[in-house]
């Protein structure tokens, strides 16, 4: 097959990764930044600490903030922007080569793979939600979705008409299968966690 994928241009694939890609942009660089403002002051009370159960101190003070001896929100920094180009390059008519795609889907992979980790520990082990945590698990479960789908629809993955056409058909559910994985995130949270009473409190509290 060739090296790039037969396919039309990916016009909604492009517009997804650029608002996913900002996004989760977004998060990273509000928790790198009050890491950043911690690290100066120990006294400083991070702006994402809504309660006892909502907050970003705990995450950013754990070994599992800084998994790979660095914050793990500087990996954010580093990735998501690779994702906004990406999505830009193709709405301005760029064309990857298939190489390209298989390497973004390793990628998107590694991340939802480190995802399920973090929320593991934030669930079962920290007994705490990060806000902007939980806005970087919103888009990538459905960032690895579409890249996944999308490469299997083009052919990245091989030319057989079943993972063709399987691909195509999933693109249209991305939606639900994406809500699908929240829901179970949330009944964990809930069944482990109390959470949905408790973030009522906080909101509550909050406001």
């Amino acid at each position: 097959m060739p090296d790039s994928p037969r396919g039309s241009r990916p016009i909604g694939v492009a517009v997804f990764l650029l608002v996913a890609g900002a996004l989760g942009l977004l998060a990273a660089f509000e928790l790198s930044l009050e890491k950043v403002l911690t690290l100066a002051d120990p006294s400083h009370v991070p702006n994402c600490n809504v309660g006892v159960l909502v907050g970003c101190s705990t995450n950013l003070a754990s070994w599992q903030g800084s998994l790979f001896g660095f914050p793990n929100p500087f990996v954010g920094l580093m990735a998501w922007p690779v994702v906004i180009t990406i999505a830009m390059a193709l709405l301005a008519g760029a064309s990857f080569a298939r190489w390209f795609w298989i390497g973004l889907n390793v990628g998107v992979t590694g991340a939802v793979v480190f995802l399920g980790w973090l929320i593991y520990q934030s669930i079962y082990v920290l007994d705490v939600l990060c806000p902007w945590c939980m806005l970087t698990w919103a888009v990538t479960i459905p960032t690895f979705l579409v890249v996944t789908m999308r490469n299997l629809r083009d052919g990245a993955f091989g030319d057989a008409p079943g993972l063709r056409r399987f691909g195509a058909s999933a693109m249209g559910w991305i939606v639900v299968i994406t809500a699908a994985c929240y829901a179970i995130v949330i009944l964990l949270a809930q069944a482990q966690m109390n959470a949905i009473p408790r973030v009522i409190i906080d909101l509550q509290n909050l406001f």
